[in-house]
């Protein structure tokens, strides 16, 4: 099962190196990684025991914090004879054959994210160990939990690496590593407090006891190791790491390795425990153990990539695709999108979307009530009819029938038709306007592009301007018509003579009386209002022939022309996308492909399971 913890160690560095190590709010691969998260106080021997599973010198050491980011520490297990050496993943294709210059450069690389403060960082740093005397294992080296802060740092210190720690362990893929250290009460110990309140069952826990050789003359650990002082689920392992004095004399690993078995094999208190005790033993029961939580994760790792790949894809595909770089792809692209554009636009206008219905509202209700509220008093009051009527017949007073007065009476009522007519076509062309708004808005390709948009909105509408001014020309002449030319049957079919008001017996000044001045009034009246009938249909005709019927036909045909003779240049920047767009695009994309691998990968190990 070798090859699960190399499967974890390859997907927990491409992770990394996406920016996912587990920081955020929402479920990420590396989350449902299992890990091995190390915790315990200062000077409680973390570090020593990292080093004596590794059997390398290569951590920073001093007093103070000196663990001040998370250090993936990845260990892979090579042929014997191979010579060791170790891999930053922020440094590729770098060897270290010199453990010395591990330990500077894990001191750098904390300075380079933290500064020269005293400061920590949750970005992780990622280590890989590749030797013979290894383990394949992952192991996550926090700060150490402390209780106050140290010159230089903020107060917050100490709750700051609590949270860090607890962001690690918190986790259900987590496996705790708690070191305690056993010259000290196991009831104050930080890595137990803090396993036990986020492991309360103690399913994820795993014990370490160091310092066992620096308890107090007639004392032991024999109660805590055997389970009886605080049970586990799993053994508690015991390990006598390097004194100071030996690291002060560079004791080499495997004569401290050596040490440690013979401790716990002649140590009378602690020889029937021998075979579970020691960094060796650690080290291959860590292996172990993480080899079967992550064999028992599998099904749960499957699902979660199978989701995130389709909704990674969902998102992509609503972002939309990156443009060609040459001038013709280009060039495509923008038509493309004009006339997915355009496409939704004509939905509109034909009842598939919402908002057509609201330009036959105006031919419907709008203009008919807008001609309704004319009623021509103004024009047809008796003053303003004695007026005209005088005015028209000159110095002569008309013999028969005062034709010009009619004229001038119908013709000064029915140009008050052109207000309700101009209002008909202003409504129409904001209704068009309005579902340009939301076309472009609905086009998705179109929220990708910012300058396009804007661009396509410009050109819409000053095409609709256009197509406005056209139909007021038209609808407008459409009412001038009337004024230009009345329809003589309608006269025709009047009442003559004395109906007429037309009665020789009487004096020809007794035509200007009221009830003769009412009588044309109503002749008027009747002929003004069988034109606005005619008028209330033949407006929207002439509307939507000017302006919807151009608009479903051409509302582009004029940028489109424009875009022929515009520059590459100005192309390219009609498809710069806004930079956040792009960026998420592109984190996307290379997170998509980490799934991708993950799930070829997990796939393979899982049949071959």
């Amino acid at each position: 099962m070798d090859n699960l913890i190399s499967l974890v160690n390859k997907l927990q560095r491409a992770c990394t190196a996406l920016g996912d190590h587990g920081e955020g709010a929402l479920p990420t691969l590396w989350d449902s990684l299992p890990a091995i998260a190390v915790v315990g106080g200062q000077s409680s021997g973390k570090s020593s025991v990292l080093e004596s599973i590794v059997g390398k010198d290569f951590l920073p050491r001093g007093s103070g914090i000196v663990t001040r980011r998370p250090l993936v520490l990845q260990l892979h297990k090579i042929e014997e004879g191979s010579r060791e050496y170790a891999e930053f993943m922020h440094l590729p294709r770098k060897r270290f054959t010199d453990f010395a210059a591990v330990r500077k450069e894990i001191q750098d690389e904390t300075d380079r994210e933290t500064g020269r403060s005293k400061q920590i960082s949750s970005v992780p740093i990622h280590l890989s160990i590749f030797s013979p005397n290894v383990v394949n294992l992952t192991l996550i080296d926090l700060p150490g939990l402390t209780k106050v802060a140290v010159e230089g740092q903020p107060d917050s210190i100490v709750q700051d690496i609590e949270n860090m720690v607890r962001s690690y362990i918190e986790k259900p893929n987590c496996i705790i590593l708690a070191i305690s250290p056993a010259n000290q009460d196991l009831a104050t110990s930080d890595a137990i407090k803090i396993s036990r309140e986020v492991d309360p069952t103690g399913d994820r826990t795993l014990g370490v006891l160091t310092k066992i050789d620096l308890m107090d003359k007639g004392t032991d650990a024999v109660d805590i190791l055997e389970g009886k002082a605080y049970k586990l689920k799993f053994p508690w392992v015991g390990v006598v790491n390097r004194s100071q004095q030996d690291i002060n004399k560079n004791v080499d690993m495997i004569a401290a390795r050596r040490r440690e078995r013979e401790y716990f094999s002649t140590t009378p208190e602690y020889k029937h425990l021998a075979h579970r005790m020691g960094s060796e033993h650690l080290a291959k029961m860590l292996s172990k153990h993480l080899e079967t939580v992550i064999k028992s994760r599998i099904p749960g790792i499957q699902t979660l990539i199978n989701k995130t790949i389709a909704e990674i894809e969902s998102e992509l595909s609503r972002l939309g695709k990156p443009i060609a770089a040459d001038a013709g792809g280009k060039m495509y692209s923008i038509m493309e999108i004009c006339r997915m554009f355009d496409q939704i636009y004509k939905e509109h206008l034909d009842g598939v979307r919402p908002g057509g219905d609201k330009i036959y509202n105006v031919f419907d209700n709008q203009l008919p009530a807008a001609l309704k509220r004319l009623q021509f008093d103004k024009q047809l009051s008796m003053e303003n009819i004695r007026k005209l009527i005088t005015e028209a017949d000159g110095y002569q007073p008309h013999l028969i029938a005062p034709e010009q007065g009619y004229r001038r009476l119908i013709e000064s009522s029915l140009v008050t038709i052109r207000g309700p007519a101009e209002a008909a076509v202003d409504a129409v062309h904001a209704l068009l306007k309005e579902l340009v708004h939301k076309a472009v808005s609905e086009t998705v390709e179109l929220k990708q592009y910012p300058a396009l948009r804007v661009e396509v909105t410009n050109a819409a509408i000053e095409s609709l301007e256009r197509m406005k001014a056209e139909s007021r020309k038209a609808t407008l002449q459409l009412v001038d018509m009337e004024c230009g030319y009345l329809t003589v049957e309608f006269f025709r079919k009047l009442p003559q003579d004395v109906d007429k008001g037309g009665n020789p017996t009487h004096s020809i000044f007794d035509r200007y009386n009221d009830t003769y001045l009412r009588r044309i009034g109503a002749t008027v009246l009747q002929y003004v209002n069988m034109v606005c009938s005619t008028l209330r249909n033949s407006i929207p005709k002439s509307i939507v022939y000017c302006q919807v019927r151009e608009a479903k036909r051409s509302l582009l045909d004029h940028f489109f022309t424009e875009l022929g003779k515009m520059e590459q240049k100005f192309l390219s920047s009609l498809l710069n996308e806004d930079p956040a767009v792009m960026e998420r695009r592109s984190g996307l994309a290379k997170r998509l492909e980490l799934y991708r691998t993950a799930q070829a990968d997990i796939d393979a190990v899982a049949w071959a399971k």
